[in-house]
């Protein structure tokens, strides 16, 4: 048995360094990255300006625990406070972490407000809320829950996209909602804005919380810093992650004051969230993102991305079924109900370009937010080959 726990199946590429879009094969294959560490790499590998700031804190200092203050901490939250629908922050170590402080703060919220009895949380089929136990029994998907039963009692599930099954489901032990504005791992499958909406209306008229897991979709991802911006819906709690360190671990459960208030001194606590090195590399992300025309750049790219994505739809008909998604967070989805899109991954990683699949038979389109022109026409270039020797393939 390897020394490696075999929890992941791997890729036949080990990869040794990266610089920008690309990474870096032992072998000394080229790779262009539209993988991003399942979008991770938000600024690319080694960008210059993470780099410093990283470099700059490890020699100043690592960790001190959260029995003390951290100034990167307080200029985090107040930058991401500044610039969303949040009044208070708490920093973690992971996407799954920050979704499941949410679950605690939905609980919290309803038992400090008299209503101990609302503990269950609604979340959406397809859905993917991390790999803890909590998280697992949010997300019910059989590959993922299957040998860890039984699941952690407190969590139902509806329909994708029916508000009145939503509704339904509510009972007087529900206390709130969870959703990802658009699936990631369940397909790249966005939620309409008018299925955003009727949900907020739902949670104001029943008295529940709304919790975004925008662990996938925020950070720029979709063209804008989260993805409820594009909506105007506005939830009570978000969870962040992913791109928020740019490949440092990071985490972030961002609330509303009504709710953050609910969580006093004990409520909550991590030994390594929001340590110094941390906050510096997700600071200097935001110092890039936040940055001027940055975010209008990816919404550029995201144009051109798409229409060459749609453009081997129609070349490809037998193969792809269309594309789906927002910003660079995009989906090509392939004809069938098989493992095409796993089996395009392998082919185009031997062609130099890194992808990642998604439930649905699609593949993941998720690029460094630092890509430009050059990089999307390779990209589709690759692609554009690929498809070409695999229709070649089946005559």
């Amino acid at each position: 048995m390897p020394a490696v726990m075999p929890t992941y199946a791997r890729y036949d590429v080990a990869l040794e360094r990266g610089e920008g879009v690309y990474a870096f094969g032992t072998d000394g294959q080229r790779y262009l990255d539209f993988g991003a560490g399942i979008a991770v790499a938000s600024l690319g590998h080694c960008h210059p300006h993470l780099v410093e700031a990283l470099k700059t804190q490890a020699e100043t200092l690592w960790h001190v625990s959260n029995l003390y203050n951290i100034p990167g901490q307080e200029r985090l939250a107040e930058r991401l406070v500044a610039n969303t629908f949040a009044d208070a922050v708490f920093f973690n170590n992971s996407g799954n972490e920050a979704v499941e402080l949410g679950f605690k703060m939905m609980r919290k919220f309803q038992s400090e407000n008299g209503h101990l009895e609302r503990y269950r949380i609604i979340s959406i089929e397809g859905a993917f809320h991390g790999r803890s136990l909590a998280g697992l029994a949010a997300g019910k998907q059989e590959k993922q829950t299957a040998g860890f039963g039984p699941l952690t009692d407190g969590f139902d599930q509806v329909a994708f996209g029916n508000l009145n099954e939503m509704r339904a489901a509510i009972t007087r032990e529900t206390a709130g909602i969870v959703i990802e504005p658009i699936q990631g791992e369940g397909g790249i499958r966005p939620l309409d804005d008018d299925y955003l909406r009727g949900l907020r209306a739902i949670c104001d008229e029943y008295g529940l919380l709304l919790q975004f897991d925008e662990v996938q979709t925020g950070i720029g991802r979709t063209g804008k810093l989260y993805a409820y911006q594009w909506s105007g819906v506005a939830p009570d709690i978000l969870s962040s992650a992913k791109g928020l360190g740019g490949g440092f671990p990071v985490g972030a459960t961002m609330a509303t004051e009504q709710v953050a208030a609910t969580m006093g001194a004990g409520s909550h606590g991590s030994t390594f969230g929001g340590n110094p090195l941390a906050m510096a590399c997700a600071n200097a992300v935001l110092d890039v993102v936040l940055g001027d025309g940055f975010l209008e750049n990816v919404n550029t790219m995201s144009k051109r991305l798409r229409k060459g994505l749609d453009d081997l739809v129609v070349k490809f008909p037998n193969h792809l079924a269309g594309v789906r998604g927002k910003g660079l967070l995009l989906g090509l989805q392939f004809q069938g109900n098989g493992s095409e899109a796993g089996a395009m991954v392998v082919k185009v990683n031997a062609l130099g370009l890194l992808s990642v699949p998604a439930g649905d038979n699609v593949m993941r389109m998720i690029p460094p937010l630092v890509i430009e022109s050059a990089h999307v026409d390779e990209a589709l270039g690759i692609l554009d080959k690929a498809l070409a020797e695999t229709a070649a393939e089946a005559g």
